[in-house]
């Protein structure tokens, strides 16, 4: 009986031998797998449809808004020159602008800029893996889809300065300044705060959607060539009424619409993240676009449609920044001091200045991006994402790397803007001549108009 125990006992024992060879490294399989990354079918999905529409806040978003404020001479200008980006800008970024953004060189550029070897995305495959994302798991999305998803924000940063020169650019001009603008300021300042070895990124700054990268930076050049330029030939110093105000109404719609997708598509994930940011642009938006409301009846005692649709545009900018890394009581406070600064700079210090910036690109993205900028490194809260915090919560450091940052970038793309407007003024010339100017940029630059009158 006890020999019958013990041989009982002694296959059990074996069998339990066998099934730990054959379970726990099969287990162990299936950890690994887990931990390895991979696309993930579900942060890829969404961020198709983020790089969509953050594409529909150029077009028919930012031309529509734009068109909107412009004389009926000169709206399909406004939507050509916004079209003519979309095309222009997203081969110049796949042809050298990603490669310079976010590749590395070696030596003393790489803190400046990338090096050429994606050039033409050379080396980049169907299934490769995204080296560049936010969210800290190992659910990544497609290196292509992350290449498309940043072509959108190259493409959309030279055409917000469209706004402070419409009406007076000549085509060609335009062309050439807006390719070397884009060469030679949006990459090297983009790899700066958005590369792993940009110096900006190094130093701490923290800009989750473009606030820096796009606003300011775009906003400084936008008032340095509204300077250079001139005033418009009949401008008197106040806003010029715009022709249609309805496509005012729907750009601003399209773009507020966008920007979800410009916002919370920069945590590069489905995840909470992408949500809170959603919900503050959304908020951040709602707030600047109601305190403009209130101002314009303060001051003017009736309300506008032009200052809402101006109002939500200025949230949505100055959120920008800041949408990772803030609350709903952030966001509020950004909309609202966004608002209350833009409306100054737009109705008081542009007329007393007499810089002509046709249809604010200045007061508005680039205060917003300034205001928001500035914020993101006083409200940034440990309760979004724990490893960072602005100077509410004790990191005076962050709020000293977010002026370096602005400042930074203000002198650069101030300084570039000038050199680049010199240069193509001496060759290819860039101001509309005061004829063209007369009859309007539709007819005279492209030989088309807008309205016809049927008899």
């Amino acid at each position: 009986m006890n020999k019958r125990i013990s041989r009982t006992l002694k296959r059990l024992i074996a069998s339990i031998i066998v099934l730990s060879f054959t379970i726990i490294p099969a287990a162990a399989q299936n950890t690994v797998a887990k931990d390895v990354p991979h696309i993930d079918s579900g942060n890829t999905a969404w961020m198709i449809v983020a790089t969509a529409l953050v594409m529909f806040m150029t077009i028919p978003g930012l031309a529509f808004f734009y068109g909107g404020l412009v004389r009926r001479k000169n709206v399909l200008n406004i939507l050509m020159q916004c079209f003519l980006m979309m095309a222009l800008i997203s081969l110049e970024w796949v042809m050298v602008g990603y490669s310079m953004t976010f590749g590395t060189a070696s030596g003393f550029l790489s803190p400046f800029i990338g090096d050429l070897k994606w050039s033409f995305l050379h080396g980049i495959g169907m299934n490769d893996l995204s080296p560049y994302f936010v969210a800290q798991s190992n659910n990544r999305i497609p290196h292509l889809l992350f290449v498309m998803y940043q072509c959108m924000f190259a493409v959309i940063t030279p055409a917000l300065i469209i706004g402070a020169f419409a009406e007076r650019i000549n085509f060609k001009g335009f062309v050439i300044f807006s390719l070397l603008w884009s060469l030679l300021v949006y990459n090297p300042v983009a790899h700066w705060i958005w590369s792993s070895s940009g110096w900006l990124f190094k130093m701490g700054t923290i800009d989750f959607a473009g606030g820096i990268v796009v606003h300011i930076n775009a906003g400084i050049a936008a008032l340095i060539t509204a300077v250079m330029l001139g005033k418009r030939k009949d401008y008197r110093g106040h806003a010029i009424p715009p022709h249609n105000i309805p496509f005012v109404v729907m750009g601003a719609a399209f773009l507020w619409f966008g920007w979800y997708g410009f916002n919370a598509g920069s945590a590069l994930a489905a995840d909470g993240l992408s949500v809170s940011a959603f919900l503050v642009t959304h908020i951040a938006a709602a707030a600047a676009a109601v305190t403009w409301v209130c101002i314009d009846l303060c001051v003017d005692k009736k309300p506008t449609l032009v200052g809402i649709c101006t109002g939500a545009v200025a949230g949505l900018a100055a959120v920008t920044p800041a949408a990772g890394y803030v609350d709903i009581s952030g966001a509020i406070v950004i909309g609202i001091t966004v608002s209350i600064v833009c409306f100054y700079m737009v109705a008081f210090v542009k007329e007393r200045l007499g810089y002509d910036d046709s249809l604010d690109a200045f007061g508005v993205h680039g205060m917003g991006g300034i205001i928001g900028s500035i914020l993101t490194g006083v409200l940034a809260t440990p309760v979004i994402q724990s490893a960072y915090s602005g100077l509410l919560f004790g990191n005076t450091h962050q709020f000293r790397v977010q002026l370096i940052a602005v400042g930074t970038t203000v002198l650069y793309s101030g300084v570039m803007t000038i050199v680049i407007f010199k240069l193509v003024e001496k060759t290819v010339g860039i101001r509309a001549s005061r004829q063209a100017e007369s009859v309007g940029l539709d007819e005279t630059l492209h030989n088309e108009v807008a309205y016809t009158s049927i008899d």
